[in-house]
């Protein structure tokens, strides 16, 4: 099993002791028997004096109390066993999607590795704790016990052999049939966390639109489906107890029916003997059967089991689509803060079409520069190519005239901040979303925060607050608004004191006034920052230094805002959209063109 490759040295040298010490447990249980056939023989005889009862009861007490001392100590060590093993993969299946690109992320869906690193885990160490005993423990009692009694009578013999076969066949067959639907129920665990958590996290959107109803029918469905398919493999399981129960009472039967028929068969001396033997042998034949019964167990809980490690090792074991070096390519200039595409183009794994296609320009220290265009033609898609969330497929993105590639990742975002397109805010404190994050700057100063949050234009509500900047913050930004939310990430990404920082339509909740403040705080109080602000509103951008007009993936318009307005259909397509001809100047540039041809 897989699970062994999970073992350390430590892990080793306990399942060693755990061995050794079910083997003192069976050779205990396995005593008892003698005991107890001594004791039967004893009374049967009539003996007068009972010492010999009292000491052979008292021998038997003492290798029940010894076996279960032994049980104590081998389930502490196996729950030590599988803490450890449970901690382990928990950390390797964290680190690995720390370390996880957009594509791998997008593979495994955030539902099914949330599953993964909860479920799955606690159902291998649950299978490990439990497991492991019985697995131990079943065969060296099945094999100890049949070695014990095969000199006993062959017909005894025979007859646990056949109970022994026809519990390994009815257990073969139903495990063929419930291994595939424990693999099909964590796939559907994973679909129902889906379903759960979308509900959950638009609750307000369910709300808005009354469709409690839709969800929960969905929901049902979901639910419905993990339910039937549980209870197909409960079923099946559920089978193995009444057959063991029949096996067991047969079985009984078989050797009390054997057991008449010998001790019929031979003299009056020797009945005591063989009613002797078969006292022993029901009890070891019980014990056999107790051993597959244990099995059975452990059919039940390794097949879900096995199912949840392998989900788990194809996490760790994912080829990462961005490779990282060891060690940073130092830039042969000094320039800082200069971003740079050449002839860059984009598709994402095994899709057909380019996102972008041959994209070049070049940013310098302290310019802003924007991006523009319709739904879906690779804006953000653009951008996520500088902090390497994506690597072009073709091409080359610079920064620092050194490629992206050829930086570590905390070299690389040591350079970069960066306000993603949904703000996201962690629960703790104004103060620690703030200062959230590592780099090798130091540490963010009073003044610093002051100052990121006056340039954010989040002062006025953080410190209207009774706590300030101490305040509470709760999971997801819940308790601030969208364009609170997106002040106070503006102002955590300007705190690293970055080279270069990129805005993925960061101020869409911003109305027009604190937008227009924003920009301006940025271009007088960080003017060596370097800005790249993905945006859809023109007033947003109009005063950048340069603005990238995409379309469907091609770089179609470059400059700035009149000259777009001159050269660039599609820019000025979007400007009138959202401008009258007026408030863009173009009423009083027509007329002055004419006035110049009639001239």
């Amino acid at each position: 099993m897989g699970i062994f490759k999970e073992f350390k040295v430590k892990d080793y040298i306990f399942l060693f002791i755990i061995v050794a010490l079910v083997v003192g447990q069976v050779w205990l249980d396995l005593k008892i028997p003698n005991y107890m056939s001594e004791i039967t023989v004893l009374v049967q005889s009539g003996v007068q004096d009972t010492t010999d009862i009292w000491i052979a009861g008292g021998k038997m007490l003492a290798c029940a109390l010894g076996s279960a001392i032994f049980a104590i100590i081998v389930g502490y060590f196996c729950a030590v066993i599988s803490g450890r093993i449970g901690k382990r993969m928990r950390d390797e299946i964290y680190s690995k999607v720390q370390s996880f690109g957009m594509n791998e992320i997008h593979k495994f869906s955030i539902p099914s590795l949330i599953t993964r690193s909860t479920n799955d885990i606690s159902q291998v160490q649950f299978a490990t704790a439990v497991g492991m005993q019985v697995i131990i423990k079943a065969p060296i009692m099945s094999v100890w016990a049949i070695c014990t009694i095969l000199g006993k009578s062959w017909a005894w013999s025979l007859a646990t052999a056949c109970a022994v076969i026809i519990l390994l066949l009815v257990i073969a067959i139903i495990v063929v049939f419930a291994l595939p639907k424990f693999k099909k129920i964590q796939t559907l665990t994973d679909n129902l966390n889906r379903v759960t958590r979308e509900n959950i996290t638009g609750l307000r959107v369910v709300r808005a639109y009354n469709a409690e109803d839709f969800e929960a029918n969905k929901f049902e469905k979901a639910n419905e489906e993990l339910n039937h398919t549980n209870l197909v493999v409960n079923r099946l399981m559920a089978l193995l107890s009444p057959v063991m129960m029949f096996m067991i009472s047969a079985l009984s039967l078989a050797i009390y029916w054997i057991g008449a028929y010998l001790i019929n068969s031979v003299g009056m001396a020797e009945r005591l003997t063989v009613f002797g033997d078969m006292v022993v042998f029901m009890s070891y034949a019980m014990l056999i059967v107790m051993s597959f019964v244990m099995l059975t167990m452990v059919f039940i809980i390794l097949p879900r089991a096995m199912v949840a490690f392998r989900r788990v090792k194809e996490v760790c074991n994912t080829e990462l689509s961005i490779h990282e070096i060891s060690e940073s390519k130092k830039a042969q200039s000094s320039e800082q803060g200069v971003v740079e595409f050449r002839n860059v183009s984009f598709k994402y794994p095994n899709a057909e079409k380019y996102i972008l296609r041959n994209v070049s320009f070049k940013v310098n220290k302290g310019e802003t520069i924007a991006f523009i265009g319709s739904t879906g033609s690779g804006k953000s898609t653009l951008i996520n190519l500088v902090p390497r969330f994506y690597d072009c497929t073709e091409g080359e993105v610079l920064v620092d005239g050194v490629n992206v590639k050829d930086y570590t990742h905390f070299d690389l975002m040591n350079k970069i901040a960066y306000v993603s397109q949904k703000a996201v805010l962690f629960s703790g404190t104004i103060k620690s979303n703030i200062t959230y994050g590592e780099n090798d700057k130091e540490e963010v100063s009073d003044e610093l925060m002051e100052k990121v949050l006056r340039i954010s234009q989040a002062d006025e509500f953080v410190y209207s607050k009774e706590k300030g900047v101490d305040s509470e913050i709760s999971q997801g930004g819940a308790n601030v608004s969208g364009g609170q939310k997106q002040r106070l990430s503006i102002a955590r990404a300007l705190a690293r004191d970055a080279e270069i920082c990129i805005f993925d339509d960061s101020f869409s909740a911003l109305d027009y006034r604190t937008d227009k403040n924003l920009r301006k705080a940025l271009k007088e109080q960080m003017p060596n920052l370097t800005k790249l602000i993905v945006a859809q509103r023109i007033a947003t951008i109009q005063d950048a230094d340069k603005i990238v007009v995409l379309d469907s993936g091609d770089l179609v318009g470059y400059g700035t805002h009149d000259e777009l307005m001159q050269s660039c259909d599609v820019y000025k397509e979007i400007a009138l959209s959202q401008f009258s001809q007026s408030e863009l100047g173009l009423d009083d540039k027509k007329a002055k063109k004419e006035a110049k041809g009639n001239e």
